[in-house]
């Protein structure tokens, strides 16, 4: 999977299709991601011990990763990842303009 913690990217179909978020955590195993701010559900929990809160919680649902596209901030959209090595390090690139993502 391509896109990591922390990463900008672009939701290129779906209910939020258009929208730009940062990646609060990847799934490789699952191939999903979370994103910061979109696909809250709301759950309706019962009090399990003193540990967990009783109510209505807001949950951040896993997107699938090939729902989303890095952002390149070079030419301003949704990037196709490559990769290069330069002196025995990988680094992800835009595949559009070469930029370091």
């Amino acid at each position: 999977m391509k896109i990591r913690k922390g990463d900008e990217v672009f939701v290129l179909a779906g209910k939020f299709r258009g929208e730009r978020a940062h990646v609060e955590e990847a799934m490789p195993s699952a191939n999903k991601v979370i994103l910061d701010g979109l696909n809250i559900a709301k759950r309706h929990t019962k009090q399990a011990g003193s540990t967990m809160q009783a109510g209505i919680i807001d949950k951040l649902m896993p997107l699938d990763a090939s729902n989303v596209a890095l952002w390149c901030d070079n030419h301003k959209g949704p990037a196709k990842v490559g990769y290069k090595t330069e002196e025995g390090v990988k680094h992800r690139v835009c595949r559009k303009c070469g930029e370091v993502l």
